[in-house]
């Protein structure tokens, strides 16, 4: 495994640049450890920000599923969006197990939308910019919302860890949010409850999950980084 003492963040990059353009995997090369290194120190990110923006989307686009311009990504997560909010009215107006099937319709729609666009907005809010909506792997197809690397890399550490748990709070807030609407749509009672226990197994879910694999690993990486720097 190189590091990044034994090379420097030149050579390491150089040699990232050899692996994507033979389509060849990031790992044990250096990278991501150039990249943390290069966090912490705001001329080095002007430096080489361009340089590792370029690296990750490569090895990006070879592993994303599917990739979608930011704009037409965005608009269609919005429409999305408004779509799971309209199968959620259109439950007011049904009875019994159709109003519940339309409600937990449009809440799983509005909660796999709302995810990315949270990341989204709030990235946005703290300078950093996005390339594209993404759907992962066929194991995880999850869609996604991808970082701009070098605006990534330019903002404070606690920046780009909000950014991160952004998406996870939105997640833990949406099924507590709708339940007073799954009280004036009048769904029994045991459908009310689901909301309840949707949000709390979202909470268990990152405890046990996320703070290991995904948002809140990330948030956590971060702020150490900007603690630290």
């Amino acid at each position: 495994m190189f590091g990044v003492q034994s090379l420097g963040i030149e050579d390491v990059l150089a040699v990232a640049e050899e692996r994507v353009a033979a389509g060849e995997s990031l790992a044990r090369c250096g990278f991501w450890q150039a990249v943390a290194a290069v966090k912490g120190n705001p001329e080095l990110a002007e430096r080489f920000g361009p340089r590792i923006a370029a690296i990750d989307d490569a090895a990006f686009r070879r592993w994303a599923l599917l990739v979608l311009p930011i704009v037409p990504g965005t608009l269609l997560a919005s429409v999305a969006t408004a779509g799971g909010l309209f199968l959620i009215g259109w439950a007011y107006s049904l009875q019994g197990l159709a109003a519940v099937l339309a409600f937990y319709a449009g809440l799983g729609v509005v909660l796999v939308t709302t995810h990315g666009l949270a990341h989204l907005l709030v990235g946005r809010l703290l300078g950093i910019r996005f390339t594209a909506w993404f759907i992962g792997t066929i194991k995880r197809p999850q869609p996604g919302v991808k970082v701009d690397y070098r605006s990534y890399l330019a903002a404070p550490g606690a920046s780009r860890a909000w950014m991160h748990a952004s998406g996870a709070v939105v997640t833990k807030l949406v099924p507590f949010a709708l339940i007073g609407a799954a009280m004036a749509a009048d769904l029994p009672i045991w459908a009310v409850w689901g909301l309840a226990v949707i949000g709390v197994a979202s909470i268990v879910t990152d405890i046990v999950w996320s703070t290991k694999k995904s948002d809140w690993k990330k948030f956590k990486r971060e702020m150490s980084l900007a603690q630290n720097s």
